[in-house]
Formats: C-alpha cells, sequence, structure tokens
C-alpha cells in the first residue's frame, strides 16, 4: 500500500496548521502507523515543535530541494513510528533559487517517489503562502486538511486557497482533493464557534457545481479545543502526547486520528 500523503495548509498564520501537523502525526504513529512529516514551512516551527535545535547547522528540505539531495540524507528517526524531514531556516531563500529551475513543483512528488522508505502516512506541514514550496506540497500530495479558526473571517480567503487546488488538480496533479476541515483553538461554548462550524458546514454541504477537487469535504465532528496544553508543548520540543497525555489537546488530536483512519477505512 503506498502512503497516504496529505498536505496541512492555510494561507492564514496562527489557525493551528503546525500544531495539527505535528500533533496528528504523533496520534497516527502512536496508533501504529508509519508517519514521516514533512516541514515545508520556513518558520521551521514543526522541527522545533519535535525536539530540533539550530544550535548547529544541519542538512534539510532545502538540500532536498535546492541541492538534489535524498529524503534519506536528511531524515530523522524521531522514534520507531515517527520520523521527520526538517526544515531550516534558509528554506525561505528557496522560493528565489528555484524559479528559474524547469520543473520546480515536481522536486519534492520526485523525492517522495524516489525514496525506498515506505510510509502509511506522509503528512506535509506547508507554509502560510502560496509559493513554490507550496505547490511542491500540492503536487507531491493526495489530500489537503484545512485547519480553521472559529473566527467569523474564517471562511474569507478560503476561496484563494481552493482556487489554487483546483488549478492545482486541473494542470499538476488530478489526485488532489480537501479530504477535510477541523475547527481548532475552538471554544463551544461561544455562540461564534458554534455559528462557524454550522456556516462551514453548510458551505461544503452543497456539492452542486462543485469543483471535483472539494466535492466531498469532511467537516471533521472533532474540534481541537483552546488548550493551554497545546501551546506549551512546543516550547519543550514535545508533541502534545509526550508534553501532557491526559490533556485535552491530547484527547482531541486522538479523535482526529481515529476520524482520519476512519475515511480510509470506510474507502476500501
Amino acid at each position: 500500500m503506498h502512503a497516504r500523503i496529505i498536505a496541512v495548509m492555510n494561507q492564514k498564520g496562527g489557525v493551528g496548521k503546525t500544531t495539527t501537523s505535528v500533533n496528528l502525526s504523533a496520534a497516527l504513529a502512536a496508533s501504529g502507523r508509519k508517519v514521516e512529516v514533512i516541514d515545508l514551512d520556513p518558520q521551521s516551527h514543526a522541527s522545533l515543535h519535535l525536539g530540533l535545535t539550530f544550535e548547529s547547522e544541519f542538512d534539510s528540505v532545502y538540500d532536498v530541494l535546492v541541492n538534489d539531495q535524498s529524503l534519506a540524507s536528511v531524515r530523522r528517526q524521531l522514534s520507531d513510528n515517527l520520523a521527520l524531514v526538517p526544515a531550516h531556516l534558509d528554506l525561505a531563500a528557496a522560493d528565489f533559487e528555484l524559479a528559474s529551475v524547469l520543473g520546480r513543483e515536481k522536486i519534492l512528488a520526485d523525492k517522495i517517489a524516489e525514496d525506498s522508505e515506505r510510509y502509511d502516512y506522509i503528512i506535509i506541514d506547508c507554509p502560510p503562502s502560496l509559493g513554490v514550496l507550496t505547490l511542491n506540497a500540492l503536487v507531491a500530495a493526495e489530500e489537503v486538511i484545512i485547519p480553521l479558526q472559529p473566527h467569523f473571517l474564517a471562511l474569507h480567503g478560503l476561496s484563494k486557497l481552493l482556487e489554487t487546488i483546483v488549478l492545482v488538480a486541473k494542470r499538476l496533479n488530478s489526485r488532489l482533493h480537501v479530504s477535510g476541515v477541523v475547527l481548532c483553538l475552538y471554544d463551544g461554548r461561544t455562540t461564534l464557534a458554534n455559528d462557524v462550524k454550522n456556516d462551514v458546514k453548510a458551505f461544503f454541504s452543497d456539492n452542486e457545481g462543485r469543483p471535483e477537487a472539494w466535492r466531498n469535504v469532511k467537516v471533521f465532528e472533532t474540534n481541537i479545543r483552546n488548550n493551554i496544553r497545546l501551546a506549551e508543548a512546543p516550547s519543550y520540543g514535545k508533541s502534545i502526547f509526550d508534553y501532557d497525555p491526559k490533556s485535552n489537546g491530547a484527547d482531541d488530536y486522538r479523535a482526529l486520528c481515529r476520524e482520519i483512519v476512519e475515511m480510509e477505512e470506510n474507502k476500501n
């Protein structure tokens, strides 16, 4: 079975994108799946969250994209089931350095195809922008999961993201589709959070005339609640399961993991 490759993306920062990439990956690994996290964000937050420090130079996904290194040559094995392809701050230069490279949007997809290591899941943490790095993620992935904050502007700006996904699906990667939306930083006690969830469900429930790439989007039942332990975990370089496995944050990401695995089981 080939890997389920999921890009976690939203061009708006601060919505729980990296928190979701890291903790969903850790939950999947804890459930017995073999998982690789690819940090494609120049801020390197997923790498920091998983315990990497920048005290010394190291090879990273930048070297894979720009210097033709293999994924295996930069990969870090974090536990039996969890591996990381880290980002370094120099990744910010990749857009510029790849500007004149032919086929630059397919580099990551080709590197994954060449990799001899096999995974059940490859989770790509995308940058909060729609440049060459995000394009590489979308060409490599089959699925996109979009984290949204339950804010009255949650759906604002989503149209640009969906347009990009449709364009990539049409021209570069016909398998690409949005599989799910997860609400993060959720406070169920507020009317606003519940209203936004209903709005998001209503938006994605009408498939009439919708492009194939986002026709059957699942709004996950699991909401990632506001949780101080989730906010604290990255500063210790730990996933929520290593930092506080009994927290609401850990419970929520376990539940999201179950929903994502069920999607696969229902398909088979």
